[in-house]
C-alpha cells in the first residue's frame, strides 16, 4: 500500500521490492485500486505492481468500494461502484486475471447486502475469480455468506491486534474453510518497531536465528494454515524477511511461550468452581444500563462502570480481575461492549477465577436511546449543549455522545451469543418509565405544519390550554423568524406559546436540538414539567411522525 500511498514513495525501490518478493517465493500480492495518493490517481499500485510482474505466477489480490477523495478514505459501497472499481482495477493489472476481489469495507451508507450482492455479479460475469471480504465484523461475515460464496476475508491480526481472534472470527473462517488474511501483522508502520521490546518475541528470535519481526509472523501463520500475512514490505529485505518467516518453524516451547504472550483462541464458557458470578449489562449508549445495573447493586453486587473509573474496557477488566482475585463474589459491569472482542475480557478473567459470566442485553431501539441520551444530557446541564460544548463533554465522558457518535454505535454493535462462552444471554427489550411527577400535556408544533392549510384543525385536536412549542431548522436562523408562527398560534389557543430553533448547519447532526432529532421538544418538556408521552406532536411527515413516535406522543399530521 504505502509504496503508492506515501508522499515519498520511490518506484524504482518498489520494483525492486517486487521482483525480490517473486524470487524468494512469495505467490500472492495484495493491492487495491484506492491505493493511492488520492482520488486523482486510483489504480496506482495495481499497474506498478502489473509493471513489476513482468512473468507472473502470482496471485492477486486486490480491492473495490473505496473512494480517496482529497486523500480521504471514504467507502462506497454501492453497486455501481463496485462493478465500476472491478472493471477499472482490471484495467489498471493490464491483463492480469484477479484471483481474489474483495470488499475494502463496509459502506455505512449503503445496505450491506447491496454490497455484497454486487460482489455476487462479479462472479456471475466472471470478472473474478473468488470474492471476499476486507475490515468486517462476524456477523457482516454471516449476512454475506447468506448471499454469495465468500473465499477470503481480510482483517487487522497480529500480536498487537488480536481482535479477529477473540471476536471468534478466525475460528468462523477456520469453519467455513474461508482463508484469513492478515493486515498490518506488525503492527503497522508506527508500532512494528515495538516488536523487538516484545520480551516473548525477542527470546524466541534469540534461540532461533531469526528477528523478532519473523517470529512474530510465524506465530501467526502457525495459527492456523488458512492464515496468509501480507506485512506490506517496501523494501527488497523485508520481503526477504517476510519469505523467512513462512519458513520458520517454532518448537512447543516457543509457540507456548508466544501464546501466554498473545494468546490465540478465544474465551470458553466456565464450568462453574465458585459462588458468585459476573453479570455483563451492555447496550448503546443510551439504553438504560444505568438503571438496572443499580438494581444489582442494591441485591449486593459489585458495580464496575467505566463512566465512573474512566480508562478502557480492557483496563476495566483488571478491575474485575483485582475485584474476583479479593474474593468479591458478584460483580457487574455496566458499559456499551459492543463487540465480541470488547466482551471477551471479561469473559475470560470471570473463567480464569471459576465464576460463571452471565450477559444482560438490553435492546433498546435507536429512538429510545436517543431520548434517554437527550434526558441524560438535561438532568447534568440543565440545557440541551451546544456542538462546542457537546465535543468537549464527548471527549470526557463515555456516555455523552453526538447524534453521529451515538448512531455509529448501533453500526458498530455486534449482538451477543451464548457461543461467546457466556452461561446465559438475555436480551431485554427497553421499556421506558414515565418520569414521577411529569403528568401534564403538551403540544408540539414543527413550524412547517403552520406552513399548510388546515393546520387549524390539527391544533384544534390537541389541548389548547396545554404550554405550545413552535420548532424548527433553520441553519444560521434565529429564533425570531418564528415570532409571526408563534403569534398566529397564539391566536388559537389558550395556552402558552413559546418558540425553539436549530441554527446549526447540515450535514450530519452535530447538536441534539435539529429536529427530527428529540432535544427541543424535551428540553421544553423539561422546562414546563411536561410529560411527551401524554403529549400531541403536529408535523408534516416521517420525520415528525417518527419523532412523536420516539417522544411517546399522539401524532397529529397536516
Amino acid at each position: 500500500m504505502r509504496m503508492s500511498t506515501d508522499a515519498d514513495r520511490d518506484e524504482a525501490l518498489a520494483r525492486a521490492t517486487i521482483a525480490a518478493a517473486v524470487a524468494a517465493g512469495i505467490t500472492v500480492f495484495d493491492t487495491a485500486h484506492a491505493y493511492a495518493r488520492d482520488g486523482a490517481e486510483l489504480g496506482h499500485n495495481e499497474r506498478l505492481l502489473a509493471g513489476a510482474l513482468l512473468s507472473p505466477p502470482a496471485r492477486i489480490v486486490t480491492k473495490g468500494g473505496m473512494t480517496r477523495p482529497g486523500g480521504a478514505w471514504i467507502p462506497d459501497g454501492r453497486a455501481k461502484a463496485i462493478l465500476g472499481d472491478c472493471e477499472a482495477s482490471l484495467e489498471a493489472l493490464g491483463g492480469l486475471p484477479i484471483d481474489l476481489y474483495l470488499l475494502h469495507a463496509p459502506d455505512p451508507r449503503t445496505p450491506w447486502r447491496t454490497s455484497v450482492r454486487a460482489l455476487a455479479r462479479l462472479l456471475d460475469e466472471r470478472l473474478v475469480r473468488h470474492v471476499g471480504l476486507s475490515n468486517v465484523n462476524r456477523p457482516q461475515l454471516e449476512e454475506a455468506l447468506e448471499l454469495v460464496r465468500i473465499t477470503a476475508v481480510e482483517v487487522a491480526l497480529g500480536p498487537l491486534d488480536d481482535r479477529s481472534l477473540r471476536a471468534g472470527l478466525v475460528e468462523r473462517c477456520a469453519e467455513g474453510g474461508i482463508a484469513v488474511i492478515a493486515h498490518s501483522p506488525l503492527g503497522g508502520p508506527r508500532r512494528a518497531g515495538s516488536l523487538a521490546r516484545r520480551a516473548p518475541l525477542a527470546g524466541v528470535a534469540r534461540t532461533s536465528g531469526a528477528t523478532p519481526a519473523e517470529v512474530a509472523l510465524a506465530w501467526l501463520l502457525d495459527l492456523d494454515p488458512a492464515i496468509v500475512a501480507i506485512p506490506g514490505a517496501r523494501r527488497p529485505q523485508t520481503a526477504r524477511s517476510a519469505a523467512r518467516a513462512a519458513a520458520l518453524e517454532l518448537d512447543a516451547e516457543a509457540r507456548e511461550d508466544l501464546r501466554r504472550a498473545f494468546g490465540g483462541s478465544r474465551p470458553v464458557a466456565t464450568t462453574r468452581r465458585r459462588h458468585g458470578e459476573v453479570v455483563m449489562i451492555m447496550g448503546v449508549a443510551g439504553a438504560g444500563k444505568s438503571r438496572v445495573a443499580q438494581d444489582y447493586v442494591a441485591r449486593g453486587y459489585v458495580r464496575l462502570n467505566r463512566d465512573e473509573r474512566g480508562g478502557s474496557l480492557r483496563e476495566l477488566a483488571d478491575a474485575l480481575d483485582d475485584q474476583l482475585s479479593s474474593g468479591t463474589p458478584r460483580v457487574v459491569l455496566d458499559n456499551t461492549y459492543l463487540t465480541r472482542a470488547s466482551r471477551s475480557y471479561v469473559i475470560e478473567t470471570a473463567s480464569r477465577h471459576g465464576l460463571a459470566a452471565r450477559c444482560l442485553w438490553l435492546d433498546t431501539s435507536l429512538a429510545d436511546a436517543q431520548v434517554n441520551l437527550v434526558e441524560r444530557l438535561l438532568d447534568e446541564l440543565g440545557v440541551l449543549p451546544g456542538p462546542e460544548e457537546l465535543r468537549r463533554l464527548s471527549r470526557n465522558r463515555s456516555g455523552l455522545l453526538a447524534p453521529t457518535s451515538q448512531m455509529r454505535t448501533f453500526r458498530e454493535l455486534e449482538p451477543p451469543s451464548a457461543d461467546e462462552g457466556f452461561v446465559e444471554v438475555e436480551a431485554r427489550r427497553f421499556v421506558r418509565v414515565p418520569r414521577s411527577g411529569r403528568v401534564r400535556p403538551g403540544v408540539f408544533v414543527a413550524a412547517a405544519a403552520l406552513e399548510r392549510d388546515g393546520w387549524e384543525r390539527a391544533v384544534a385536536d390537541g389541548d389548547a390550554k396545554a404550554p405550545h412549542l413552535v420548532f424548527d431548522w433553520s441553519p444560521d436562523g434565529t429564533p425570531e423568524a418564528l415570532d409571526g408562527a408563534v403569534a398566529e398560534l397564539g391566536r388559537r389557543v389558550a395556552g402558552p406559546v413559546e418558540r425553539a430553533l436549530c441554527p446549526h448547519p447540515g450535514g450530519p447532526p452535530i447538536c441534539w436540538c435539529r429536529p427530527p432529532l428529540p432535544g427541543l421538544p424535551l428540553a421544553f418538556a423539561r422546562a414546563r414539567d411536561l410529560d411527551p408521552a401524554r403529549s400531541v406532536l403536529i408535523g408534516t411527515g416521517p420525520a415528525h411522525r417518527n419523532l412523536a413516535a420516539a417522544l411517546g406522543a399522539r401524532y397529529i399530521g397536516v
